[in-house]
């Protein structure tokens, strides 16, 4: 038992790091940190021996739950600022609930490769837009009309669930290439992670519940009350300080930080793609 619980201590620590760095990024990115908590989560769930059929879920459902705080605290400091676009939210509202709550009911089914190769496409070419400078790599300089921005809702929602990310990456670059400036896109984004984060987490619940048996004590379907209590507070209280740090910084600055963010987290996806097929 000592062994076991001295074994799990340094994963408790990374989880503290983990839940530090992601509230910043919930505030700097607009995004929920998800990239960085699911294999954290996925690592410490292993060691403590859950089984491989139900890791990922339970990773990915406990770290849409640790995200409802943060973007819920990042939607409000960037909303105080005045930066949210809260007509596009409106119109993305309930499409992307829709898509959350399709890409929920779906996970469970797609293979991870599936998953992770979307993820890695939706970042690279986020990434290669935004290292660029190049403000010219525009579809229009005004939003789409509200059918398509309604189809575009339910795609972020939709990828989001898939992902088990807050949607901010996918929100960034849609916004961006619509002529929306990067911190407005960031902040907005902010608002996406919260319409997002619920309705996955409850999705993610719910599909849990069966599997029980499977799951760690103080599951909650597939979400881990345990890791959500040691990480949530950390990463609410960290928001803050992101949210500052993306309106102190310039749009070049901003831009940079994010396209590095998303090289880093697509090279993490990429070596796990690889390592699988060797």
């Amino acid at each position: 038992m000592d062994a076991s619980l001295n074994a799990l201590l340094p994963f408790v620590a990374l989880l503290l790091l983990s839940g530090a760095i992601s509230g910043l990024l919930a505030g700097v990115f607009g995004v929920g940190g998800g990239a960085i908590l699911v294999p954290v989560l996925y690592q410490m769930f292993e060691l403590a021996g859950v089984p491989a059929d139900v890791r990922m879920h339970l990773a990915v459902g406990t770290s849409l739950a640790i995200i409802i705080p943060t973007s819920i605290q990042s939607y409000r400091k960037h909303k105080a600022k005045g930066a949210v676009d809260l007509a596009t939210l409106k119109v993305w509202a309930i499409p992307t609930v829709v898509g959350v709550l399709a890409g929920s009911a779906m996970a469970a089914y797609a293979p991870s490769a599936v998953l992770k190769g979307a993820f890695v496409l939706v970042a690279s070419v986020t990434a290669v837009k935004l290292l660029s400078g190049r403000d010219d790599w525009t579809l229009a300089q005004v939003m789409p009309a509200r059918p398509l921005m309604r189809v575009l809702g339910l795609g972020i929602g939709l990828l989001s669930a898939l992902m088990g990310i807050g949607g901010g990456m996918i929100g960034n670059l849609l916004q961006t290439l619509y002529g929306v400036p990067i911190h407005r896109a960031v902040a907005t984004s902010s608002g996406l992670g919260v319409l997002i984060s619920i309705p996955g987490t409850v999705g993610y619940i719910l599909g849990g519940l069966p599997k029980l048996a499977a799951l760690p004590p103080l599951s909650i379907g597939y979400v881990s009350a345990i890791a959500f209590i040691i990480v949530a507070p950390l990463a609410t209280y960290m928001t803050p300080f992101g949210v500052k740090f993306a309106h102190a910084i310039s749009k070049r600055q901003l831009e940079i930080a994010f396209g590095l963010f998303l090289v880093l987290v697509s090279a993490r996806f990429v070596a796990s793609l690889i390592f699988a097929l060797v």
